[in-house]
């Protein structure tokens, strides 16, 4: 997958101090992403710290005092990258003061920033959360109450949105009305945790609740209180499934692991082919390369070695940064490969230019033929909701048939899932699914607001 992606957040409210425990679950969730992160903690006042660079790097020698507190781990889809956007983000207005981190993505906050504006409103990031946090203070303040203030805001919000607040010493998380965006509740013995991720909760020695609602709004404090707006239809990205969330994650109830072997599975039942080996390109191809393995009969084999210490090549934010990434991101193992015909499974291809620089690699290492296999339907159409492709040039798939990729990455055969072994691999209802990166289908229908400005 040669793509981009967004944030994590984590909320926790506890008796005990919780800055460990969001460092932990932060940790977890480093996959999300590696441009920077940030901790807010409440004792009489909003204490925060947030860096550039990995929670290992942006949190030494740190630590915050409270037992209230979120995080956050970003990179970035709307505004530019650096300290100036990094969350998570301290708003200060009459109604008091309140830290507020984001994962999603709206499509109409040049729209809702312009008439803000007019307002009089300043901005200080390029950020989409700063036009929700600020618009959630503008209703609050006209409604005199924080949760009917955030309801309001929603229901001006276009696109995808979860998010963990920070106000006094309450934890709020909301998701937006089309659950696009994962976000789940767990309990342990004395805290209460939201975070986008399970593996977060299992960092921490918390167990799932369950997950946030469409639409719904949750107020944590001893207890759980729940609100909502009106949710729309359910469009959960697919892509989470195929390749966001880590592996050993439950997202809205299903578990990703077994998702991505069925995948796999599926992919031999469809699309076999006379091999040796099955490869898998780590570590977003392993799960559904074992699935590949097990159904064929083939066996599976180590042929690509990652190097742990590299990032994923989707997070470097520049093309030629990538290009750089994958040679030493990954390197063939000759012994394992040389002479043999593989099966090489891969979640996705954007541009193609990762997988065509694997191709020759494991050529130049000795592979007698390569059967690329791909676990997502072909992706055509931009994402408007959080992945970083918005624009029909990006996509090998858009004008080039099946065999013009396969030429063009250099492949002996190339086949993907169809959309309907997608969603039969998922098992959610199709209209369940946000699947507008593979047909054009947004969830979103209506027009961005057009606002008096």
């Amino acid at each position: 997958m040669e793509g981009k992606e967004k944030c994590a957040v984590f909320g926790i409210y506890s008796n005990k101090p919780v800055f460990d425990l969001i460092y932990y679950g932060l940790y977890s969730m480093q996959h999300r992403g590696q441009e920077s992160a940030g901790i807010a903690t409440y004792t009489d006042k909003i204490e925060i710290h947030k860096a550039e660079g990995l929670v290992s790097e942006a949190f030494k020698g740190v630590f915050l005092e409270g037992c209230v507190g979120m995080g956050h781990v970003r990179y970035s889809t709307t505004g530019e990258s650096g300290m100036g956007n990094s969350q998570p983000l301290i708003i200060n207005y009459a109604g008091g003061s309140f830290a507020v981190g984001h994962n999603g993505n709206l499509i109409n906050s040049l729209e809702l920033r312009m008439q803000m504006k007019r307002r009089g409103s300043t901005f200080a990031t390029t950020t989409d959360t700063e036009i929700i946090a600020k618009l959630i203070a503008q209703e609050h303040l006209k409604e005199g109450d924080f949760v009917k203030g955030i309801k309001q805001a929603m229901n001006q919000l276009r696109g995808s949105y979860s998010l963990v607040i920070l106000k006094d010493k309450k934890i709020i998380a909301v998701r937006d009305p089309w659950a696009l965006k994962p976000l789940i509740i767990g309990r342990s013995d004395n805290s209460i945790i939201v975070a986008s991720e399970s593996c977060a909760l299992d960092a921490v020695g918390a167990k799932i609740v369950r997950d946030v609602k469409a639409g719904e709004i949750i107020v944590i404090d001893k207890n759980i209180k729940s609100d909502s707006v009106i949710s729309e239809r359910l469009a959960h990205c697919m892509f989470e499934y195929v390749y966001f969330a880590r592996p050993d994650s439950i997202i809205d109830g299903l578990p990703v692991y077994e998702i991505r072997k069925k995948l796999g599975e599926i992919l031999a039942r469809d699309a076999p082919v006379d091999a040796d080996i099955v490869v898998a390109v780590p570590a977003s191809g392993i799960t559904a390369a074992i699935g590949y393995a097990r159904a064929s009969n083939i066996p599976y084999g180590e042929g690509l070695m990652k190097n742990r210490y590299f990032g994923r090549t989707f997070i470097l934010p520049e093309q030629i940064d990538r290009e750089k990434g994958v040679r030493i991101k990954l390197n063939p193992i000759k012994s394992e490969i040389s002479g043999k015909k593989l099966v090489l499974i891969d979640d996705s291809i954007v541009r193609g230019t990762t997988a065509k620089r694997i191709v020759k690699l494991l050529r130049d290492f000795g592979a007698a033929q390569v059967h690329v296999r791909i676990t997502c339907p072909p992706l055509k159409e931009p994402c408007f909701y959080g992945i970083d492709m918005q624009t029909h040039g990006e996509f090998i798939a858009k004008e080039n048939d099946i065999e013009e990729i396969r030429k063009q990455i250099g492949a002996d055969s190339i086949r993907y899932n169809s959309i309907d072994s997608l969603i039969e691999a998922i098992g959610l209802p199709e209209n369940n699914l946000c699947l507008a990166c593979l047909n054009g289908n947004y969830p979103i229908k209506d027009k961005q607001l057009k606002l008096d400005v």
